[in-house]
């Protein structure tokens, strides 16, 4: 008995862990992914791989940012250099 209850709270630990550190600000919702806490620092301009705006359904405006290593980053739309990037993206995209 004792060794069931050690494994099963060791499976708790287990899974409380994984699923906190997986954790990420951007949520997928039926209809695209909304932002619900924001990235305040600056990424790295070669670091960006995609910008995407949220839709306009979502709580709060923002882009979601795929950066080289594979990470989505939420920020802002009221952020200089993010709007920037936005609108390199959009100009590359039409080349």
């Amino acid at each position: 008995m004792r060794t069931l209850s050690c494994t099963l709270g060791l499976l708790l630990l287990l899974s409380v862990y994984c699923s906190t550190a997986t954790s990420n600000p951007v949520s997928a919702t039926a209809h695209g992914q909304c932002c619900f806490s924001f990235f305040t620092g600056r990424i790295p301009a070669r670091q960006i791989v995609s910008v995407v705006k949220t839709p306009s359904r979502c709580p709060e405006n923002g882009f979601i940012i795929t950066e080289a290593k594979g990470r989505d980053s939420c920020v802002g739309q009221n952020l200089p250099w993010a709007q920037k990037a936005f609108e390199q993206q959009q100009v590359n995209s039409k080349r």
